[in-house]
């Protein structure tokens, strides 16, 4: 539930962003080739099922499903902090680094612009 109209735009963002990697881990699945020796459907399971978990409560512009967002991208961020540092600062991980932190704090911005009014 939106509590605002700047809350519109901040919720706008923030599943731009989520879209945006998802589509990233997507892609670096395959790109620049699968692993070999493992089944495409389990990494793509492993990597997509948690955060589509959640891609109802962010559509819908629940707080709690913001906060559990938050939550779940961290361990993404951290993931990709760590493979762009073993890989040497690739492509791949560094942009998905980005892209989790930047939806990290969107999500909180979110959060802040979109408190419901007490009164």
């Amino acid at each position: 539930m939106l509590h605002n109209h700047k809350a519109r735009h901040t919720a706008r963002a923030t599943q731009f962003l989520y879209l945006t990697v998802l589509a990233t881990l997507l892609l670096t699945t395959f790109y620049p080739a699968p692993v070999e020796g493992v089944s495409i459907a389990l990494i793509l399971s492993v990597k997509l099922i948690p955060l589509l978990a959640l891609v109802v409560p962010v559509f819908r512009g629940n707080n709690r499903g913001y906060i559990w967002l938050a939550f779940a991208v961290i361990f993404y961020f951290t993931q990709a902090v760590v493979s762009s540092w073993l890989s040497q600062g690739a492509p791949g991980p560094v942009i998905l680094m980005t892209l989790t932190f930047l939806l990290f704090t969107m999500a909180l911005i979110h959060l802040k612009v979109n408190r419901p009014v007490t009164g």
